[in-house]
């Protein structure tokens, strides 16, 4: 199995099971209902979270919101860092957590597969503080009901190596897609990465709907059979570009830094904090527009720990943890009021981050054979698992 394969394949196929999870219309878990008052806190709460969500300052003091909360409510976190959505879903399948920062295209089948429980808002001082866009977005919320508070959200942006491009930024995604020659008179062969993870299948549908109109595609997640095959047809060109297909945050930061890459799909985590390192890096946000993820504090069904759960759903909203993350990661608050008065992310922090970008970003969803326009031709996505591990496996 050669380099850009190694791990990325044998990782897809044990997640197969999670990410073949219910995907269909989601209904809400017939068990039980949400809490209807808290009581005492059990002394921990347990997080699935994404790198980077949960700090309490071991990589950078200046970046914890973990210790306060401790000391307020008495409840020790703990964290296990997943790397993927399908990766969040097979854990919380395993259950023994409370808690799991999930985005789009895992909290719609973690609601369908009565993996979480609902919310009672109620018991969430801070609720009418969150952005208005995200209260009641369809990613967490089923049927009037809500499972999970809204923790941050932000597009998935071209990272690129400002030495090779010099003064011409990319603004396409052309750079990752079709070999070309770079700004540095090199092919962009053996340089760029892709995200390995099936969902990255919507990034080469969202730059075909801009570059082939005549595919006719509407919603990268909702794909017909002639548009998913397009799609992979052009993941197979790709593939002879790619080094590696990237997971972990810190081996794609490794890679900018050591092993000539030098443009790639990222999370503006990576660019952050190879930018804070005074490395030659940079992001856009191209014209084809950008996939993204919103993602949102979800409960397990049977979370051991609910009371101290329910606390830290209350921290999660508060001002100055949504800034400080905003600022570390790179994303845009799910509270508004975080975007001023913050001395890590200020004034124009959310700005900067993308607030405005809203209404152009195709957020992370799981594809399901709905259409969402009446059509049940579209390709589900245990079919997109399938696929991209073939073409990560040369196939």
């Amino acid at each position: 199995m050669n380099r850009k394969a190694s791990g990325s394949l044998l990782l897809a196929i044990a997640l197969l099971a999670a990410a073949c999870a219910p995907a269909g219309t989601p209904a809400a878990p017939e068990a039980g209902g949400p809490l209807q008052s808290l009581g005492q806190v059990e002394g921990e709460v347990a997080i699935v979270a994404w790198p980077g969500y949960i700090e309490r300052g071991e990589t950078d003091p200046n970046y914890d919101w973990v210790t306060q909360f401790e000391k307020d409510s008495g409840c020790k976190v703990t964290v296990k860092t997943a790397n993927t959505s399908d990766e969040m879903v097979a854990l919380m399948n395993e259950g023994g957590f409370d808690l799991v920062t999930a985005s789009g295209d895992a909290s719609n089948r973690l609601i369908a597969g009565g993996r979480v429980q609902e919310i009672n808002i109620g018991l969430i001082p801070s609720w009418s503080s969150v952005d208005e866009r995200l209260q009641n977005a369809p990613w967490h919320t089923v049927g009037g009901k809500h499972y999970g508070t809204p923790y941050q959200w932000g597009p998935n942006v071209l990272m690129y190596n400002t030495n090779v491009f010099g003064a011409q930024a990319p603004d396409s995604w052309q750079v990752v897609f079709e070999e070309t020659t770079l700004p540095d008179g090199q092919s962009n062969k053996g340089r760029v990465q892709a995200y390995d993870g099936a969902i990255y299948i919507a990034d080469a549908a969202l730059y075909l709907k801009a570059t082939q109109p005549a595919l006719g595609i509407k919603d990268p997640y909702a794909l017909t059979r002639d548009q998913f095959n397009a799609a992979l047809d052009l993941l197979r060109q790709q593939r002879a570009l790619v080094s590696r297909y990237w997971h972990d945050a810190f081996i794609q930061i490794d890679d900018f830094k050591n092993e000539g890459v030098v443009a790639s799909s990222s999370w503006p985590f990576q660019v952050n904090l190879l930018a804070a390192e005074g490395q030659p890096v940079a992001s856009v946000f191209p014209k084809e527009g950008a996939t993204g993820w919103a993602d949102t504090t979800m409960m397990h069904i049977d979370a051991p720990h609910p009371n101290c759960a329910y606390k830290w759903l209350e921290w999660s909203l508060n001002p100055k943890l949504q800034g400080d993350l905003a600022a570390w990661f790179g994303s845009v608050p799910a509270v508004p009021a975080a975007c001023t008065g913050n001395a890590l992310l200020g004034d124009g922090g959310c700005a900067t981050n993308g607030f405005d970008n809203f209404d152009k970003i195709s957020f992370w969803k799981t594809p399901t054979s709905d259409c969402g326009d009446g059509r049940t031709d579209c390709v589900p996505y245990y079919e997109w698992v399938t696929q991209y591990v073939a073409v990560i496996g040369g196939r």
